[in-house]
């Protein structure tokens, strides 16, 4: 069963009075009906968050805050995830989701926006600064095949309740704050037509996560950008790491010792220092 007022409880104490609620928004793009959540500030540069493939917009609830003094901040669940819709085709490769956000920064005559998360295939010209979290222009086979088969057995299984869906996101993040994974796990999930808890995502998404060689358009990146990586992840191992300095002569790469596959949850003072210098000499 949901958490209910505890859950609200927790959150209000955890929100500080200047950490405003975002709006919930909604945009159509092509052909399907994409939720966002806008933070304001309308009339400065555009800071678009984009989550990683299986997790939802809210994931950025605990650091979105914090740029709105100077950014018109959006986090966007992005295609098949969270309140966006489902394709009807199961179309979740990299380019599926890249014209998608080509047609939302469109819509909303988004220009100088600075990305968060991979921006790969946008039109160089509509974009000032890349923020990158752990994710490499490489995606091998051994990590496709894993996620794919993680999603599939989640969603036959799903869980009995929220807090033993929590329970189990903990044990396998136990550096992450237990707000942040509350949050993620609320807004994250949803009740099964048997009652069991899943997760707010189109099973088919697996389909699209599939080995990935992007190489060709890292090379276009014209603008700053920065690749801020866990210490204990090897998503971006030192080759990778090596070949994007060659390919990318204004790249910087920043790693954070100790954290995982999401440096801004384990480590958010780290991480808004380190994002907070890059937006500044960009």
């Amino acid at each position: 069963m949901k958490l209910g007022l505890s859950f609200v409880l927790l959150m209000s104490m955890f929100q500080s009075p200047q950490l405003a609620r975002p709006a919930d928004r909604f945009v159509s793009v092509n052909g399907l009906r994409i939720h966002y959540l806008d933070w304001g500030a309308e009339g400065k540069p555009p800071l678009i968050m984009l989550h990683g493939i299986g997790r939802v917009a809210h994931t950025f609830d605990h650091i979105a805050p914090h740029f709105t003094g100077k950014y018109h901040v959006m986090a966007i669940d992005m295609r098949g995830h969270g309140d966006s819709g489902w394709d009807p085709k199961g179309a979740y490769l990299v380019e599926d989701y890249t014209r998608d956000i080509e047609a939302f920064a469109e819509q909303l005559h988004l220009r100088n926006i600075v990305i968060w998360g991979n921006s790969t295939g946008l039109h160089p010209e509509l974009v000032t600064a890349v923020i990158s979290e752990d994710v490499g222009p490489e995606r091998p086979r051994e990590i496709a095949d894993g996620f794919t088969s993680r999603v599939k057995r989640e969603d036959e299984t799903g869980w009995v309740s929220e807090e033993e869906l929590f329970a189990n996101l903990k044990a396998g993040n136990s550096r992450t704050p237990d707000e942040i994974l509350r949050a993620y796990t609320h807004y994250g999930s949803k009740p099964r037509a048997d009652g069991r808890i899943v997760w707010k995502r189109d099973p088919a998404i697996g389909n699209g996560f599939v080995p990935t060689e992007l190489w060709r358009f890292v090379r276009e990146i014209k603008a700053p950008i920065i690749y801020i990586l866990g210490g204990r992840s090897t998503i971006v191992p030192a080759e990778t790491q090596g070949e994007l300095k060659r390919a990318l002569p204004q790249v910087q790469i920043v790693t954070i010792p100790g954290a995982g596959h999401y440096p801004n949850e384990e480590n958010t003072k780290e991480f808004l220092a380190i994002v907070d210098k890059f937006l500044a000499g960009k």
